[in-house]
């Protein structure tokens, strides 16, 4: 489990590609002080997890399913990455809680600066869409934020500095992807109303 407050920059070192798979190497500063084979790691939103590692870089193994759907098979190397590792139980949980499994790919639509943050607007797949409320949290490249609206297929947020200088989100112009994690309390609730619903219905019948 993460929070979504990215913790460094890292760069996409190597990319070893199979037929079903990749293996990704990034270097990385912080997320390496205390880094043990078998933890894991976010890279923009995905949860992997370290295979091996020395004191500047780490690898991960990618399989088809994640290459699949996350923005993770458009690497290359040279490219930044948002990079946070998973939570203890001493974390402040700054964001919201986010998994690392990513629910689908967005794009960059447009960027709207101001003098002291960027509005930025994001397409937004229709089965996500229910998930996705004014001020409810959502997950863009692993990154904690809050929605500012919502439109029958974006969504919009708003930027701060600090995050435009310490994210990917600084950076990505319209048309790139982005990928996406929506709140897990509003999953869990819609599968709760369902089941509900269903045994409410088979007990009248």
């Amino acid at each position: 489990m993460f929070t979504g407050i990215v913790e460094e920059l890292g760069s996409v070192a190597a990319l070893d590609r199979h037929a079903d798979a990749i293996q990704l190497t990034i270097a990385a500063g912080e997320v390496l002080t205390d880094a043990q084979t078998g933890a894991s790691i976010a890279v923009n939103g995905c949860c992997l997890t370290v295979v091996r590692h020395d004191d500047r870089t780490w690898t991960a193994d990618v399989m088809q399913e994640t290459l699949d759907k996350t923005s993770l098979g458009a690497l290359q190397p040279g490219d930044p990455v948002n990079l946070e590792r998973s939570v203890t139980a001493a974390t402040r949980l700054g964001g919201h809680i986010v998994q690392g499994h990513v629910d689908g790919l967005g794009a960059i639509v447009r960027r709207t600066p101001s003098e002291h943050w960027e509005v930025v607007e994001i397409s937004l797949p229709a089965d996500l869409a229910r998930y996705v409320v004014p001020k409810g949290s959502i997950a863009v490249d692993g990154v904690s934020l809050t929605v500012v609206e919502v439109n029958d297929d974006s969504f919009t947020v708003s930027l701060i500095p600090e995050t435009l200088a310490r994210t990917t989100l600084g950076a990505k112009q319209a048309g790139d992807p982005v990928n996406l994690e929506t709140d897990i309390l509003a999953r869990h609730l819609e599968r709760l109303m369902q089941t509900t619903a269903r045994k409410g219905t088979e007990a009248t019948r």
